[in-house]
């Protein structure tokens, strides 16, 4: 099948490049495939669903760039096309003095990325949501919001389809077989320009176009516990202050598009990239391929790995993940928190040359192809942003 413009990938960062390329080249032809029988079955679909506004960035990031323009973008497009949002805001409590000045060091680079965002003392937090508990101060963003993940992935296939782009279910990427052809489990495609948004895949694919030689993705698992009772003990997503070393945000409140309420997520190593539950999906390649780098990383202890592992691995006991959320209010019934919601993979990046986890966009390409290798937090919200930047940087 000959085609313009070939996306490999109907997660929201595929189809949001799809519609950028839409957007620009109007009159060329789009095929994406996919290797599930739906869009948005892996991250996309599996995330929080939070819009975060963008603060947690140093301003040199692509992250910072593209947040608070996406988490706009995004929340026109669930407008437009009538998805609920729920815009309950966010807080960052502190636990003590330190973070208090974290707390201010987030501020400021909010300020410098243009989100609104301020301190709190304990009053005015009171009047935000009288169960949470800080020190001193919190860190208000009114406009962090949640959407449904699924009905919005959804809502952009149709409207890509609806343009013209043909879509590919049930179609998986094999390997290269020429310049710009690639074969899959269904048929030979072949593109003047591919565009590798494969997620948990992307550092295999780019290597085989001669990209991502000093990167491999490093899969972390997330699983929120959810809270069974029927009064909601919160009204607005509650986080701790994080460690800005690393780029998990730690065990955080979500309130839902429909105002449940979950705790999480975890950040457990994963063996294989589609680790979700017990030997599902096992794959004894990706399995030796992953270990031997968490391996490496567990004796040299690069970015704390080897606490962080245990600390993780500690998190699938219900009553210890509950229990690192319990500081954050005042009052809540921790045994209510009884259900373990759909686990997610968590593609992230790791440096092969350091050893280092890479926390910002990662893009490598040339006039053939393009691979996104890096679509790391918060990239659904940056997706809209982010993917008409890659169309406009990288596509002529």
């Amino acid at each position: 099948m000959k085609t313009d413009f070939l996306v490999i990938g109907a997660g929201i960062i595929g189809l949001s490049v799809a519609k950028a390329l839409q957007e620009k080249y109007p009159d060329r032809s789009i095929s994406i495939i996919e290797k599930e029988r739906d869009v948005a079955m892996h991250a996309s679909g599996r995330n929080s669903g939070v819009l975060h506004a963008g603060f947690y960035y140093t301003a040199d990031s692509l992250k910072a760039r593209f947040t608070r323009e996406g988490n706009a973008r995004l929340k026109a497009f669930c407008r437009e096309h009538g998805l609920e949002i729920n815009a309950c805001g966010k807080v960052v409590v502190a636990r003590n003095d330190a973070e208090v000045e974290t707390l201010h060091e987030l501020e400021k680079r909010g300020r410098t990325n243009g989100v609104d965002v301020r301190i709190i003392d304990e009053r005015e937090l009171e009047t935000i949501d009288p169960n949470v508990r800080t020190h001193r101060f919190a860190l208000h963003s009114p406009t962090t919001a949640t959407v449904n993940p699924k009905e919005v992935v959804r809502k952009l296939r149709d409207v890509v389809m609806e343009r013209g782009a043909n879509l590919y279910l049930d179609t998986k990427y094999l390997y290269r077989i020429g310049l710009n052809r690639v074969k899959t489990d269904r048929s030979t495609f072949e593109a003047e320009t591919i565009v590798n948004c494969a997620g948990l895949y992307a550092d295999k694919i780019a290597r085989q176009f001669g990209f991502g030689e000093n990167y491999t993705i490093i899969p972390f698992k997330g699983i929120y516990l959810r809270y069974g009772g029927e009064n909601h003990p919160i009204v607005t997503n509650v986080y701790p202050v994080p460690n800005l070393k690393n780029p998990f945000l730690g065990v955080h409140y979500t309130v839902t598009v429909d105002g449940k309420i979950k705790i999480g997520p975890t950040a457990i190593p994963a063996f294989w990239r589609e680790n979700y539950e017990g030997f599902k999906n096992f794959d004894i390649d990706d399995l030796v391929e992953i270990l031997w780098y968490e391996a490496r990383l567990f004796v040299t202890n690069r970015f704390n790995f080897r606490s962080l592992a245990f600390e993780e691995f500690r998190k699938y006991s219900k009553a210890h993940l509950a229990s690192l959320a319990r500081d954050m209010v005042k009052s809540i019934d921790e045994k209510k928190f009884d259900r373990w919601s759909t686990p997610g993979i968590r593609a992230q990046l790791l440096d092969t040359r350091t050893l280092e986890l890479v926390q910002d966009f990662v893009v490598e390409g040339d006039e053939t192809s393009i691979h996104i290798l890096n679509a790391v937090s918060p990239a659904f919200t940056c997706s809209l942003s982010f993917a008409e930047w890659v169309v406009e940087k990288y596509v002529n």
